[in-house]
């Protein structure tokens, strides 16, 4: 089945500036198998959103459609075909101005 996976700016230096991965991946594919699939094709992409133990990094959201995987089955979350997955790192920083 054909999942597509949406990247912002400063994941896109990785893919050679692309916004977006359609992937193959099996039928009842979850989560860790596309970015199992990320990892084969984009190893230094991988890196940025899962660790050394292959968990999703702490500061990384991922979202299957709408919802953010850490609502649903983490890692297993069931795909179906087409289905849109965002992959988010948090934003953080500015400075505090009084």
């Amino acid at each position: 089945m054909r999942v597509v996976v949406w990247l912002p700016g400063p994941l896109r230096e990785y893919v050679d500036g692309a916004k977006h991965l359609p992937l193959d991946v099996s039928d009842g594919a979850v989560i860790r198998d596309v970015l199992d699939a990320v990892g084969q094709s984009h190893p230094l992409l991988e890196r940025r959103i899962r660790d050394e133990l292959g968990q999703i990094r702490d500061h990384v959201n991922v979202f299957v459609g709408t919802d953010n995987i850490k609502d649903l089955d983490r890692l297993e979350t069931r795909l179906h075909s087409g289905v849109e997955i965002t992959i988010l790192p948090a934003v953080s920083g500015g400075a505090w101005h009084w």
